[in-house]
């Protein structure tokens, strides 16, 4: 969510909605946003700009690899109905951003942008970046959005994604994106050539990283600069990813701006052009024009391992497995109370697949953790969102009956960390430095929510390594199932930061296997550290 919402707002300034009146709203879901938007947009002849654009984009056969193109001589101008030649020599491919086939040994899903239309785009990947010699087609995933207000241009955006599958675990691959006219094996490209690695095929030493609510700013940007410095496996990032919608507060004046992904992607690719950038979905990646749940430009714009319940309907509930250490996404939206939008449109199939696929999980042998991550929080005392108990209803239990060694969350914009927690109750008290075993001592949350968008704030103040202040409870609340805010005081919060953050976590397998914990602020101050064992 946006640092303008606040716990005391109307619920409908919860959703991410554009051009639907206020009155209307709080009580539609995320199908009827949808239904909404394209039967008003109809009658104001929108789709008729939105037509003939689509019509220029097929005559100008710019999308080699999609269903409705037709080849032809030259690109069409990103947002221009009546196109000017443009010689693909001259389009740059921008945005890069990786992420994990279902098999992170032998697979990788390379996704980029080109600001205009181009022919025959592909993917060149080898072992060393002066000979890459397999060339792959790219699928071209062509996004429409029409003008949803007086002050924004209709926007058409190309998404190219290659799968480069059958690689070599523990192998750096280098790899350049192009198109006619753009060989990034050439000379004058070279520059452009990335690199990355699979996952080993054993149990290793590794680091990842995650956060949520980035959005684009000075702070998201510092962040992904210190993430870097960590050089990690792998990163995470649990939802509300770009904030296309500014500020989501349901009335007519509202806008969504396509283009904030352009520069939400231009400004990741120094990271995710080299680490698989492993996203879920927040409430404000619901965009209710592409589709009736919302997530057509999610599946635009990334390619993700695909093997949840529905990987169509929820792109972002998945699993992969990295050395010793499973992660699996989840799409908290399905379970809310407090923004109930798209409350249970997977029909209670994600709540049953997790169960099962955790079971699986802790039934394979060479798996000592299971990390989850979504976006809505099972634990938090912010002033703006607190808990949801939709969250707690649904996967709490679950996560206890199978172990889960960490839970990570976004959608409050701050850093707050529990204790170990079975049944809503403290089990063991977790200071900085702390260390727990899950199995016997219970789950620690951690809602890392302060990756670049507007702070948050607690109704007590922050504790934090070097600057501890325990406090013997915290009065705060959490969402029923009804949309009220129940009171309740909880001994759980152990940790508060009021800061741009991101976790940090260093696996180290062995007899004793351990998970270390740490969470760095902007300036690269640890605020956090403990131990997860197994």
């Amino acid at each position: 969510m946006t640092g303008d919402s606040r716990g005391s707002a109307p619920l409908s300034s919860h959703l991410p909605r554009v051009g639907i009146p206020e009155r209307l709203a709080a009580r539609m879901s995320m199908p009827e946003q949808h239904a909404y938007l394209r039967t008003q947009l109809t009658r104001r002849g929108l789709l008729r700009t939105s037509a003939a654009g689509a019509g220029t984009l097929a005559a100008g056969g710019l999308l080699a690899g999609s269903a409705h193109a037709a080849p032809v001589a030259t690109p069409t101008l990103l947002t221009s109905g009546a196109a000017s030649p443009v010689d693909g020599a001259l389009v740059a491919p921008f945005g890069r951003h990786l992420a994990f086939g279902a098999d992170p040994t032998t697979q990788m899903r390379i996704s980029w942008q080109v600001p205009l239309a181009v022919r025959r785009p592909y993917l060149r990947i080898g072992l060393k970046p002066w000979d890459l010699g397999r060339k792959i087609h790219a699928e071209v995933r062509d996004l429409h959005t029409p003008s949803l207000s007086s002050k924004l241009p209709a926007v058409d955006q190309f998404y190219l994604h290659a799968a480069p599958d059958g690689l070599r675990p523990g192998t750096t691959y280098y790899y350049g994106v192009g198109h006619d006219g753009f060989d990034p094996a050439d000379a004058r490209h070279f520059s452009t050539v990335g690199t990355f690695r699979t996952a080993p095929a054993r149990a290793e030493r590794f680091t990842f990283t995650a956060f949520g609510d980035q959005g684009v700013s000075y702070h998201a940007l510092a962040n992904d600069q210190l993430i870097l410095g960590q050089n990690p496996a792998f990163h995470l990032h649990a939802g509300d990813i770009c904030y296309a919608d500014p500020d989501g507060q349901g009335s007519e004046h509202d806008t969504y701006d396509a283009r904030v992904w352009d520069q939400f992607l231009a400004q990741t690719e120094s990271v995710a052009k080299s680490v698989p950038w492993m996203v879920t979905t927040g409430n404000h990646d619901m965009e209710a024009w592409y589709s009736p749940h919302g997530y057509g430009g999610q599946n635009a714009r990334w390619t993700l391992p695909g093997n949840g319940p529905d990987p169509e309907a929820a792109p972002g509930v998945y699993s992969f497995t990295y050395g010793n250490t499973a992660v699996v996404a989840l799409d908290a939206n399905d379970v809310s109370y407090e923004i109930p939008a798209n409350q249970g449109y997977t029909g209670g199939r994600q709540t049953r697949w997790l169960d099962r696929r955790l079971g699986e999980l802790r039934a394979t042998p060479g798996i000592d953790f299971v990390v989850v991550f979504f976006h809505h929080c099972a634990y938090s005392t912010t002033n703006a969102h607190a808990s949801d108990g939709g969250v707690r209803d649904a996967w709490l239990p679950l996560f206890e009956k199978h172990h889960v060694d960490l839970v990570v969350n976004g959608h409050n914009h701050v850093y707050e960390r529990t204790d170990a927690l079975k049944g809503g109750r403290v089990t063991k008290r977790m200071p900085p430095g702390e260390r727990v075993d899950p199995r016997r001592e219970g789950i620690v949350y951690v809602t890392a929510g302060g990756a670049g968008k507007a702070l948050y704030d607690f109704p007590v103040p922050d504790s934090y390594e070097g600057h501890v202040k325990d406090l013997d409870h915290v009065d705060t609340y959490h969402w029923t199932k009804d949309r009220a805010k129940a009171e309740e005081t909880v001994e759980w919060s152990r940790v508060r930061y009021t800061g741009f953050s991101f976790l940090a976590v260093e696996v180290v397998p062995g007899h004793r296997p351990t998970m270390k914990v740490t969470a760095l602020a902007e300036s690269g101050e640890r605020i956090d550290h403990f131990e997860v064992v197994r």
